[in-house]
């Protein structure tokens, strides 16, 4: 009798076992797919949520609130404040989780990465009130650039002239593509993909069961933004990747290119074969600020700096002596290689 009822319980459990089954595959849970504007550009979230609930509300709420502290166009925000020197206004943690990171970057690169080079990228074009036919005054401004000239005391940001004005740009959108794969997993997504302004985190297996493909473009001058033509594509997962680049922003003054990444220690904008640098990371905050330093210190000095960060690989395009593109990358980058 025993073994009967044994036998009877084990046929019990496994047609339970099928019923779900069968359940789960006539109401699987599928892909959402959100889209939409912030910080002057577009996000594109892709992500399983496993009670198959749309997250896009509280995405764009947390975007909106992120702006409302490192956003150098709303007036509004802390960034904006501070530049303005306003006594009243206290930092909060989206802006000293970028500062500290920055600072971070500034001192293993030497300087490369400057959270503080907006007036240099202004005075050369490349800003939003900018005039590219101005010849700007690097001895005026070489003052007020300098990570080591802001400090961060007691929640107030300190400057040793007022005049000097704080830019995120080459760091926000990584870290706020960090903020939202955040937002995702505090909802049980384990599987997604978050894209803001290029600056990807991709976490689980795409809707196919795979890996998730992301292409690095082939540096080719374009401006306008037309060609899309890959250089190669990685599979990846678990990790951030962001790539810069000076084949989108430049332009030509009396027959010279100017490009708009510009090294803080010198002032002028960078002359060097380096055309890309794709940088591998655990965060994207991360992966953002190093990708920008290291356009700024060439190929050679790059692999040296990336090789020293642990869990963090680069990919870079440049141009040899015969200027034939050639590609260079630290071998635990060759795991993200189709």
């Amino acid at each position: 009798m025993k073994k009967i009822l044994i036998a009877f319980f084990l046929l019990l459990m496994m047609a339970a076992i099928a019923w779900v089954a069968y359940l789960l595959q006539t109401n699987k849970v599928e892909y959402k797919h959100n889209q939409g504007k912030t910080q002057g550009t577009y996000y594109s979230a892709t992500y399983l949520q496993p009670e198959g609930i749309d997250l896009q509300y509280k995405i764009d709420a947390k975007l909106h609130e992120f702006d409302l502290s490192l956003s150098t166009y709303n007036e509004a925000s802390v960034i904006s404040r501070i530049n303005r020197n306003d006594s009243s206004v206290r930092t909060d943690l989206f802006f000293e989780t970028m500062y500290y990171q920055a600072q971070e970057v500034s001192e293993h690169t030497n300087g490369a990465f400057d959270v503080t080079v907006g007036p240099l990228v202004n005075a050369w074009g490349f800003g939003k009130d900018s005039d590219h036919t101005i010849t700007p005054n690097i001895a005026v401004l070489m003052p007020l650039i300098g990570h080591k000239k802001v400090r961060l005391v007691n929640h107030k940001i300190l400057k040793d002239d007022a005049q000097i004005i704080i830019d995120a740009n080459a760091i926000a959108q990584g870290y706020s593509t960090d903020v939202i794969a955040k937002l995702l997993e505090d909802n049980e997504c384990q599987n997604y993909m978050i894209e803001i302004g290029g600056e990807i985190v991709c976490k689980g297996l795409n809707p196919k069961g795979e890996k998730w493909r992301i292409g690095i473009d082939k540096p080719i001058d374009d401006p306008a933004n037309e060609t899309k033509e890959l250089q190669t594509i990685l599979s990846i997962s678990n990790v951030a990747v962001t790539t810069s680049g000076n084949y989108r922003k430049f332009y030509y003054k009396e027959g010279k290119k100017y490009a708009h990444t510009i090294d803080p220690r010198t002032g002028y904008p960078i002359i060097h074969n380096l055309l890309s640098a794709t940088v591998v990371a655990p965060t994207c905050i991360q992966a953002d600020a190093y990708a920008t330093a290291f356009m700024v210190l060439g190929v050679d000095s790059s692999m040296t700096v990336c090789k020293s960060i642990p869990n963090m690989d680069c990919y870079l395009i440049y141009t040899d002596k015969d200027g034939t593109n050639q590609v260079i990358y630290t071998d635990g980058f060759k795991k993200y290689l189709q």
